[in-house]
């Protein structure tokens, strides 16, 4: 490829079924939907772990998780192993940050040229709590959707400035003579719910769609599922009326969010910036918004483990939909493939996505796992695109026909069992799901061992968000 500028823009939490170009009818997103009509879309993208630290480890490293063993959110990336902005740096190029990271430290070497205003694991430890696997303190997530609605938080003005910061760094290195890379980085429509007034009234409640199986005589039985209900204090079914209100927020801080992008989109034209940029949009994870009695991301349905992905620029198809699986295990080769970098002879799984967004569609894998707060066992994922199979530690896996139940409400995997072997078969081919399980809840007991012991991470407490560079943490029991 020939060399090129790119802008990887990534948000949090951002479930692709809330964009325009995605289908929604309601969600408003135009400069989004502005980039993916002079790009291609991806319609089988995937997060290669439904909870933000181990999947931004992994997007850094283009590593799974069970191979760099940053398993959640109280095990950070610390640098220790090589990342796409390390070798970019090394080689030279202006490779910088802005915005939320949810690495250990800026004491730590992170690989970036520079880091504009980061947004860092809380005091280098993270969500410690979430390593207590065996019987864990519990949480409630019931607040936060009872209070979601209309009004102001730091999260919105955090990617106001992330914007002001991406406009401001674009505009010092208009002219520069090498191709860099800069790593835009939002936090919304990550909770709180909390969205401005106007665009919450954008979104009147009886035009909000409701998600699948929200009703809870229609909630999926699946222990997992039970577990994590039982985990986050969701054991009772919200109102409707509540579960719209949640969503009209969530659809009003995903349109703030687009309008911040706008501002860059529209900085890199006024630059003259755009046809000798690379564009890549994506999100670190989904969000359940009420889907089998769920709120937040966790669990490997579509509206958590599928993400939005979206390129554009010189050498990328128009207006084009590409169905092949990607996940963000493909961003190192592609990135570095962007400006013309060799990539390097790693244990790298993922491949570069420039040529397959230029190709016809093609069989390929989507895979991911989860750790983390709020499960007993491991849970892996692996997709082509048609079939799902969901495998559960210690538990009956799932399969899905995503072609003819888009929306999951069918488990094929009793009447459909040669299909659930294969690929059973094909997950083992990547991993040994009962020794990685074994091998995460070992790690975890180690880092409880190594901060103290599980008296002094209990003492601690929880904190519902990562704060903001500007604010504290605010601890729960």
């Amino acid at each position: 490829m020939n060399p090129m500028n790119l802008l990887y823009i990534i948000s949090d939490q951002h479930s692709y079924d809330a964009m325009g170009c995605y289908g929604s009818a309601t969600v408003q997103t135009p400069n989004l939907d502005r980039l993916a009509e002079r790009g291609t879309r991806f319609t089988n993208a995937y997060t290669n772990c439904p909870i933000c630290v181990p999947v931004r480890a992994a997007l850094a490293t283009g590593r799974y998780v069970h191979q760099d063993g940053f398993w959640d959110n109280g095990h950070p990336y610390d640098g220790s192993i090589p990342s796409w902005h390390h070798y970019l740096r090394d080689q030279g190029v202006q490779v910088d940050s802005i915005g939320k990271l949810h690495f250990r430290s800026t004491d730590d070497d992170l690989g970036f040229t520079q880091s504009v205003e980061p947004l860092n694991v809380v005091a280098g430890v993270g969500d410690i709590l979430g390593c207590i696997r065996d019987n864990p303190p519990l949480r409630q997530k019931k607040d936060g959707i009872l209070e979601s609605g209309p009004g102001d938080s730091t999260y919105l003005q955090y990617d106001i400035r992330n914007a002001e910061n991406g406009c401001r760094w674009l505009a010092q290195h208009a002219n520069d003579e090498q191709p860099w890379v800069l790593f835009l980085s939002f936090v919304c429509p990550h909770p709180p719910y909390i969205a401005p007034p106007a665009l919450y009234d954008a979104y009147p409640l009886d035009g909000i769609e409701m998600m699948p199986q929200w009703q809870q005589t229609e909630w999926p039985e699946h222990s997992a599922m039970a577990y994590f209900r039982h985990f986050f204090g969701l054991e009772e079914q919200f109102t409707e009326h509540e579960i719209r209100r949640m969503n009209a927020a969530y659809y009003g801080a995903t349109t703030h969010l687009d309008q911040q992008i706008g501002r860059v989109l529209n900085q890199l034209d006024e630059l003259g910036l755009t046809d000798k940029t690379r564009t890549i949009y994506t999100s670190d994870h989904g969000e359940s918004r009420g889907a089998r009695g769920l709120f937040g991301k966790f669990t490997m349905y579509e509206e958590s483990v599928g993400i939005p992905f979206i390129m554009a620029g010189p050498d990328v198809p128009e207006g084009k939909v590409c169905n092949t699986p990607v996940s963000l295990i493909d961003s190192y080769p592609t990135i570095v493939d962007a400006v013309d970098m060799p990539v390097p002879e790693a244990n790298l799984d993922g491949e570069s996505l420039w040529s397959i967004a230029a190709g016809p569609d093609q069989e390929r894998l989507a895979f991911s796992e989860y750790h983390a707060v709020g499960s007993q066992h491991a849970s892996f994922m692996v997709t082509d695109g048609h079939h799902k199979y969901i495998h559960y530690v210690n538990s009956v896996p799932q399969l899905f026909d995503l072609h003819t139940d888009p929306k999951e409400l069918n488990d094929l995997s009793q009447s459909q069992p040669e299909v659930a072997a294969s690929f059973e078969q094909k997950l083992r081919t990547i991993l040994d799901p009962d020794a990685v399980d074994a091998q995460a809840k070992a790690d975890q007991r180690s880092k409880v061992d190594a901060f103290g012991g599980e008296e002094a991470v209990r003492s601690r407490g929880y904190f519902v968000n990562s704060p903001t560079p500007d604010e504290k943490p605010a601890f729960h029991q």
